[in-house]
This record gives C-alpha cells, sequence and structure tokens, in this order.
C-alpha cells in the first residue's frame, strides 16, 4: 500500500514538473529556459527536478512526447463517431485546433519540436499519423459519395494537413491563437467548396461544430464515470480556458465569418 503511494506521489510530481517546464518553454523556448529557471516555476529545488529527468533534454523529451500521444486517443473518438467523414473531419480538426490554443502542453510540445536542432535528443516524426488519419477520412468520404471524384484522397490529405497546421504556424504569430476558430472556419469554407460537389459548406460546418461537442460531452461523461471520485474535470495548470462564444456561434451557424473583425 505503501509503495502503491509512493508511485503517485512520483507521478503526480513529474505531472507537476512536466507543466511547469511547458509554460516556460512554451513562453521561452528550449534556448531560453534553464533548469533554475524551472526551478523557480515550481518551487522545487533542482535537485528534485534531476531526480525525475536526468537533463533538460529529456525534460524536453517527456514534452514533445506527450504532445503526440495526446492525439491518439481524440483521434479515436472521431473515427469511430457515427456521423458523416467529412463532418468528422471537421469537427476532429476544431478539437485540435482548441487543444493547440488551451493547453500549455501541446503548444510547448509544438514549439519544442520546432527548435528541435536545438535539442540533443531524438524527437518523433511528426505529420505521419495525421496524414494517416486524414487519408482515411477523406477515403470513407469517398465511399459515402460525398468527395469529388477528381479528389485524390491522399494527395489531398497532404494538402489539408499543410494548410491547418500553416494557418497554426500562422495565428500563432499573429495573435497567439486567439482567432484561431475564425481562421479554420474559413479556411474550411475555402477547402470545402473543393472537396466536396455542390457544398453547403457553412451548414456542414455548423453540423460538424454541433456533433464535436455530443463526442466531447460523450467523453467527459465517460471520463467521470471512469474517476467518479475526481469531481469536475480538471484543467492542466497553465491551460488557456476555452472561448465559448465562437464555439457556440458555430454550433449555431451564425459565425459571422465575412463581416467580422480582426484585431
Amino acid at each position: 500500500m505503501q509503495v502503491r503511494a509512493e508511485q503517485v506521489r512520483a507521478k503526480t510530481t513529474r505531472r507537476f514538473l512536466l507543466e511547469a517546464a511547458a509554460r516556460l518553454f512554451d513562453e521561452r523556448g528550449y534556448v531560453g529556459t534553464s533548469i533554475s529557471d524551472i526551478s523557480a516555476q515550481s518551487g522545487r529545488t533542482s535537485g528534485a527536478i534531476y531526480f525525475h529527468y536526468a537533463s533538460k533534454e529529456n525534460l524536453a523529451l517527456a514534452i514533445v512526447e506527450e504532445h503526440f500521444a495526446s492525439w491518439p486517443e481524440l483521434i479515436g473518438r472521431y473515427r469511430t463517431a457515427e456521423f458523416p467523414a467529412l463532418e468528422r473531419l471537421v469537427a476532429l480538426s476544431f478539437d485540435v485546433a482548441r487543444a493547440f490554443r488551451d493547453d500549455v502542453v501541446i503548444r510547448a510540445g509544438a514549439r519544442l519540436w520546432a527548435e528541435r536542432t536545438a535539442i540533443d535528443a531524438t524527437l518523433p516524426r511528426p505529420f505521419v499519423g495525421w496524414l494517416e488519419t486524414v487519408t482515411g477520412l477523406l477515403e470513407e468520404a469517398r465511399a459515402e459519395g460525398a468527395l469529388a471524384e477528381r479528389i485524390a484522397p491522399d494527395v489531398a490529405a497532404h494538402g489539408l494537413v499543410c494548410a491547418f497546421f500553416g494557418l497554426h504556424t500562422v495565428s500563432d504569430a499573429l495573435e497567439g491563437r486567439r482567432q484561431i476558430e475564425e481562421g479554420l472556419a474559413d479556411l474550411w469554407l475555402l477547402l470545402l467548396t473543393a472537396l466536396q460537389p455542390e457544398c453547403d459548406a457553412r451548414a456542414l460546418i455548423a453540423r460538424a461544430c454541433a456533433q464535436g461537442e455530443r463526442v466531447r460531452g460523450a467523453a467527459r461523461a465517460q471520463a467521470r464515470a471512469q474517476a467518479p471520485d475526481q469531481g469536475r474535470e480538471r484543467r492542466r495548470p497553465g491551460a488557456r480556458q476555452p472561448r465559448k462564444t465562437t464555439r457556440n456561434k458555430l454550433l449555431t451557424g451564425h459565425l459571422d465569418i465575412d463581416h467580422r473583425t480582426r484585431n
């Protein structure tokens, strides 16, 4: 029993340190963050940090690995959901966008990977899983008769992944991803008209966001059922509060894409 309690404490401490480091890596980058900085941020000694993570490289690698480990469960929800494939793809993209905006570990993992040449560690390869996921959903859309005949799913998937992560790069640089959902809606208005013949892109986006809310609700209910003693869902330290206004407008199809004012 005592061993189990110690294991839980060690896991909790490792997570706490990981998130403290992620906040600094997200703000300052890899080179601009030291173990001493992480010590000051976390309130733990450098020795305590080195006990759990052998080096700064090891800590950075753990954050990048956590970033990549966040996606399979999320992808699985949408691969198995029972609504049209194109709508699942759109809904998944909005959930991923929110994760990049609201989750400090996701953001830090992305920044660390971008700074990979400064890190003396072998990092996971990016984008391969996304290419496979998007290709699979587009192939399902083709089978449903929802994809234009001229569209090759694997070629289109490559373009979609490039466009999606390019949007994130620009949004992060210009406004810290605060308007990422609006930008993503704009992008899908452009892309859907090419992917689907005679597409009402606005209506499809609205349906996808409504379905996405149901998928998230089911995931929250499942998490509560598996851990009833934990009460309300806890948000990671350093995570940004989600912006509900945009989501609600997307759900009702009332997002004013053409006439909103950008900062």
